[in-house]
């Protein structure tokens, strides 16, 4: 068996093996009457038979015949033929606007980011929630400023007016009011929807994932704040992402917007203004505000003369303390001393290395009212501007610079008295599944050997007239057992060259032979490694250490 191991694994790691060719479609005398709907769809002229021996259409992959062609009538006196029947239209198969299918490697990426996030969750008591996919529209109103235009409303089908939720923080704030929790550490992940216009390749879609971990209830200023921080902190390097935290204070913000002389009753038009700074130049933004929200331009130039500042948490207190007019705000004083506190709690947790106080940051809901943050998949550094003062173009190809911030949240410490009687203040984070997937699935795209599912061995018969066929389940089950993804080719007669093309991706291989199995014995090899693959033989081992020694490898 050796040899032709040996052999097969040479000629299969120097040479990519032809994909198998494509079914053709059979020419059918039925296919001019009933052309195919989809590129899928064959037919067979003489599939089955039907009660009066003339033959049957049968669809690919189907065992459901396909009606036979309406026969002609012959003509009349007059020469006239009988009309076929009309055809019903033939329906568009696709998924909504906004929303996709996920399937094989790439629902992989999505289940191990998961369990990342439950996983670190966990570690901070983290209490799972679910909640409705819908809650009543009166629930939802009023709490996303110039965003609930985005929230999908649902037809009256019960006497109740409903809309699917937008985010999962106000479903989390209305349990909070009606089972009268005081205190608890909440994460949740759910599908929420928006009408939003979608854009796939950034990662922005009608209907996605959110992961929440939110933290209620009375504490001590800041120390919930700094948590919430580390967990951000946390989850992205056990992903391998750079990230920047940019921070901001709802106080501080509203008291520069009242400085520069805003009127209350446009604080947070203007926010919302002020919050698209990361998607368009000043200019832009300067153009709405005074066009659009009706600000009067000095007020705007003001206003961009703070707002176009950023730097460490310490920077930007100095920074704001050395204004007159900023320090004799009360609003502005109450931010600085959240902040300055915060300073020494993140040194403390080791994340102020990842903290960008940017003074441009305003998170558009009008729940916020203190601490806000957003992430971006950005190191730090790179938040500089270039010492020519030329911002560098983000490469089109690149997900990172495309998505846009990837996980935010911020304090909300009014939303939850909005529907009991009683104010419970809250901090938490809602990361972007389907943001950061993107990253990811980028990143693995250019790993090699990616499957669709997740092995870590494949069982192969070399010789044996049945192809080894019991032997290779009997193994298989052994495996299984003990806790090992392992998978043999569904067939009794298999050839070598398949089956090392089927492995690929997989780590492991256990190659069964008949010399070896009457021996006792099965063959264990490291797939994958390129030209290392033909100096590699495997190794002999006893089936009864096989699953040791699988393990041994998989470790390794």
């Amino acid at each position: 068996m050796l040899p032709a191991i040996r052999a097969i694994t040479r000629g299969y790691e120097r040479t990519a093996i032809a994909s198998a060719s494509r079914c053709q479609p059979v020419s059918s005398p039925f296919l001019g009457l009933y052309p195919t709907t989809t590129p899928h769809r064959q037919f067979l002229s003489s599939t089955s038979t039907s009660a009066d021996s003339s033959p049957v259409a049968m669809e690919s992959g189907s065992s459901t015949p396909i009606p036979p062609a309406p026969k002609m009538a012959p003509e009349g006196k007059e020469g006239k033929e009988t009309k076929l029947p009309a055809r019903p239209a033939a329906v568009q198969i696709k998924v909504p606007k906004g929303t996709r299918d996920w399937s094989g490697a790439e629902l992989i990426v999505r289940e191990n980011l998961f369990k990342t996030l439950n996983d670190i969750f966990k570690r901070h008591g983290g209490t799972p929630l679910d909640t409705p996919v819908f809650e009543l529209k009166e629930i939802l109103a009023g709490k996303y400023g110039e965003d609930s235009r985005l929230i999908y409303d649902l037809e009256d089908q019960g006497g109740e007016l409903c809309s699917l939720r937008y985010d999962l923080t106000v479903p989390f704030a209305r349990w909070l009011a009606m089972t009268g929790t005081q205190q608890v550490k909440r994460s949740q992940i759910a599908k929420v929807y928006r009408r939003d216009q979608p854009a796939i390749a950034r990662g922005r879609f009608r209907e996605f994932y959110q992961c929440d971990f939110d933290i209620a209830g009375v504490y001590d200023s800041m120390i919930p704040d700094s948590e919430i921080l580390s967990i951000i902190v946390e989850v992205f390097e056990a992903l391998d992402l750079d990230i920047t935290i940019k921070l901001n204070h709802r106080k501080i913000l509203d008291g520069l917007f009242t400085v520069a002389g805003v009127p209350a009753e446009k604080i947070r038009p203007i926010s919302s203004a002020v919050d698209k700074l990361d998607k368009m130049p000043w200019a832009d933004v300067k153009k709405e505000m005074v066009e659009e929200k009706g600000l009067p331009e000095e007020v705007a130039d003001q206003i961009g003369v703070y707002v176009q500042n950023k730097g460490t948490i310490l920077e930007m207190v100095d920074y704001i303390k050395k204004d007159e007019k900023l320090v004799a705000n009360d609003d502005i004083k109450a931010g600085l001393e959240d902040m300055t506190r915060l300073a020494s709690y993140a040194g403390a947790l080791r994340v102020d290395k990842k903290i960008s106080f940017d003074l441009s940051l305003a998170r558009g809901l009008d729940y916020y009212t203190g601490l806000i943050f957003e992430v971006i998949n950005q190191p730090i550094n790179a938040e500089a501007a270039p010492a020519d003062g030329k911002a560098k173009k983000p490469k089109k190809d690149d997900p990172a610079s495309q998505v846009g911030s990837i996980a935010a949240g911020g304090r909300y410490d009014n939303l939850v008295g909005m529907y009991g009687k009683r104010q419970i203040p809250c901090v938490g984070i809602s990361f972007g599944v389907d943001r950061i997937f993107t990253i990811l699935n980028a990143r693995n795209k250019k790993e090699k050997g990616k499957r669709d599912v997740e092995l870590d061995v494949y069982v192969m018969a070399a010789g044996g007239g049945d192809g080894l066929i019991l032997e290779r389940m009997a193994i298989t089950r052994q495996l299984w057992d003990a806790g090992i993804r392992a998978e043999f080719q569904p067939k009794v007669k298999v050839k070598m060259v398949q089956q090392f093309k089927n492995a690929e991706g997989v780590p492991l291989g256990v190659i069964l032979g008949e010399t070896e199995l009457a021996n006792g014995q099965v063959r264990v090899k490291v797939l994958n490694r390129g030209q290392d693959a033909e100096k590699d033989d495997g190794k002999l081992v006893a089936k009864e250490d096989l699953v040791a020694e699988v393990k041994k490898l998989l470790a390794a």
